[in-house]
């Protein structure tokens, strides 16, 4: 599960598509192949059609198995577009207790099914959304192997399988050039209080603060 607070809605459609400041005014393009749909009403749909592009992508290479096994894995995949506010995450096939227990009930599927909120689809950066999708689409590969996305014996910011989903994606923004403001910011996720925020930096080996430079002569 993946997630950060809200940002402001993406540039106006006059502005150069698909690029948008990450910290200090930096402009960094999402990989120029990745086109989300973001015209999609609230339904379920391949996964492909809807993140345009994915498998076109460098991360694409790097998941478990070939690379006809990925795609094949991919287009076995949906995407369930839900309505109203939100991120992503994996459906599951039964709704976690601690999840049940805070309130909230998933959407459920026996099927490889990545949930995400409308709003987040249509008002995120996109390269919120593109990190996301590499993120949960790498659970999809973990759930496969059969590796418990849900496990009670952790916090959510020390899950093995949480852990090297965000390592994933920070090395593809890092890969791309985003700095580590944005880093720190993509990693403020709404349902884990500071203290785990922090730990969570570093689990994925991202500086709580900038690194001061050296003096130079």
């Amino acid at each position: 599960m993946s997630g950060r607070p809200k940002r402001p809605a993406p540039r106006p459609a006059t502005d150069r598509p698909f690029v948008f400041p990450v910290g200090r005014g930096t402009k960094v393009p999402v990989p120029p192949m990745f086109r989300p749909d973001r015209t999609v009403a609230p339904g379920r749909y391949p996964l492909l059609d809807v993140f345009k592009g994915l498998e076109k992508t460098p991360p694409f290479r790097k998941y478990p198995g070939d690379d006809d096994a990925v795609l094949e894995v991919a287009r076995d995949t949906f995407a369930h577009i839900s309505d109203g506010p939100g991120w992503m995450y994996v459906a599951p096939r039964r709704t976690p207790p601690e999840v049940r227990k805070a309130g909230f009930q998933m959407v459920e599927s026996a099927d490889d099914e990545i949930v995400v909120a409308l709003d987040h689809l249509t008002k995120s950066p996109t390269m919120d959304v593109y990190l996301d999708v590499i993120h949960e689409f790498l659970h999809i590969h973990q759930r496969r192997a059969g590796r418990e996305l849900w496990p009670m014996n952790y916090a959510y910011v020390d899950r093995p399988t949480e852990v090297e989903a965000y390592c994933f994606s920070v090395t593809e923004a890092r890969r791309l050039g985003v700095d580590e403001a944005y880093l720190r910011d993509y990693l403020q996720v709404p349902w884990t209080p500071k203290k785990d925020y922090f730990r969570l930096l570093k689990n994925v080996g991202v500086p709580a603060r900038p690194t001061p430079k050296k003096r130079t002569r």
